[in-house]
């Protein structure tokens, strides 16, 4: 990393430093060597999961009473910025640990996190969210998946798709209807352990612009019988303010990855620069370069600045929801801005997938998608302002 995107956040600690050293060594030596395998089979091994757990890199800020490191939400950041700092896929951290087994320990019962946690944080199971559906995505209260009790069990049908983790995860939780309420109020979460269960499915491995090698597919539920007692929680029909409770925490992980993937970016092509001739002398020696590389690291560090300020807030319980969402739609721009002038620095060379500036402008590009699109989020900071108002 540069100098100038080196300096010490005011969260970080020496045991933070020491687990971003740990991480950032596990991804070069276990996942770099076969970043580009698994994108061509478009997911990676399941033995990284495992390998991970091993690492003590999965489910960092869990309880150490449910298996996990004991930490807090710094350390889940500092794991999920050395991943997005290799460059690598391989499988998605952020989802199962940082959103999935938050989700649990939040709102499960005793029995659910003694049951599901431990087993997470080896890797022993592999965590998603089932939210999105064919024709529900960022608007949750569309939600059409359908759970019906009968005999102590849960009825589920229905289909989910774009699910993170979906090749190999055997706990996911589904966000579905239990209740005939429109809109959110209807909606519960219920934990699904897939091994060996009845009428659950995996359709196709979803081919995608970029991520290539993160597992995306389709799920299938038809008459799938889950025992009432996986219903996350204890009461019916709070999934959709469970949801809303817990999105700070993921759009701030997105931008977190989203801050290390800008200096990355900027490091690559300066690098590149360095020694690329034009004209008998070096690209970084045009003006036009340095000035166009003196923009992008403005960016990259007004990004960290931003995020790490976020990341002050949510240490303290105090990050809302205008807030995160401010963070996630700026800084998904911002690396989509930065990474697209990188490419150009590169010329053609930045359009060939052997660098890794090429597979950085594929993989970025969903940033402003996931996690709720930069629309929705500017439309969640424009209510806030209009409430504020009032």
């Amino acid at each position: 990393m540069s100098a100038l995107g080196s300096a010490r956040a005011a969260w970080m600690d020496d045991d933070l430093e020491q687990l971003a050293d740990t991480a950032a060594r596990f991804f070069e030596r276990e996942c770099v060597p076969h970043d580009m395998r698994w994108r061509e089979q478009r997911h990676g091994d399941r033995k990284i999961w495992n390998q991970a757990g091993a690492a003590g890199l999965l489910c960092v800020s869990i309880p150490e009473a449910y298996g996990g490191g004991g930490g807090h939400f710094g350390h889940e950041i500092v794991v999920n910025q050395a991943h997005a700092a290799a460059g690598v896929g391989g499988f998605s951290n952020s989802v199962h640990s940082g959103i999935v087994a938050h989700y649990i320990l939040r709102y499960g019962t005793q029995a659910q996190k003694q049951r599901w946690l431990p087993r997470m944080a080896t890797g022993e199971m592999v965590a998603a969210i089932a939210m999105t559906e064919p024709g529900a995505g960022t608007d949750l209260q569309a939600i059409r998946t359908q759970a019906r009790k009968e005999d102590g069990c849960y009825v589920i049908n229905g289909a989910k798709t774009f699910i993170t983790n979906g090749l190999h995860a055997n706990l996911i939780v589904i966000v579905t209807r239990t209740g005939a309420e429109a809109g959110g109020k209807g909606l519960s979460l219920i934990v699904v352990e897939t091994d060996d269960q009845a009428g659950f499915r995996r359709g196709r491995l979803l081919d995608k612009v970029g991520q290539h090698s993160i597992d995306t597919c389709e799920l299938f539920f038809d008459e799938m019988r889950v025992p009432q007692h996986q219903l996350l929680g204890t009461e019916e029909g709070r999934g959709f303010a469970q949801l809303m409770d817990q999105l700070p925490r993921e759009r701030l992980l997105i931008a977190a990855g989203g801050v290390a993937t800008l200096q990355r970016a900027v490091d690559h092509t300066l690098a590149y620069v360095m020694q690329r001739k034009v004209f008998g002398q070096t690209l970084m020696s045009m003006q036009n370069t340095r000035f166009k590389l003196a923009e992008c690291q403005t960016l990259a560090t007004i990004a960290k600045s931003f995020v790490d300020d976020c990341i002050v807030r949510a240490l303290r319980d105090e990050l809302d929801l205008p807030t995160s969402a401010m963070a996630k739609s700026w800084v998904t721009e911002a690396v989509g801005k930065v990474v697209d002038e990188c490419l150009q620095l590169h010329g053609g060379y930045g359009y060939m997938n052997e660098y890794p500036i090429a597979r950085m402008y594929a993989d970025a590009r969903v940033g402003r998608i996931y996690g709720g699109s930069n629309e929705v989020m500017k439309e969640l900071i424009a209510r806030s302002m209009e409430r504020s108002v009032r």
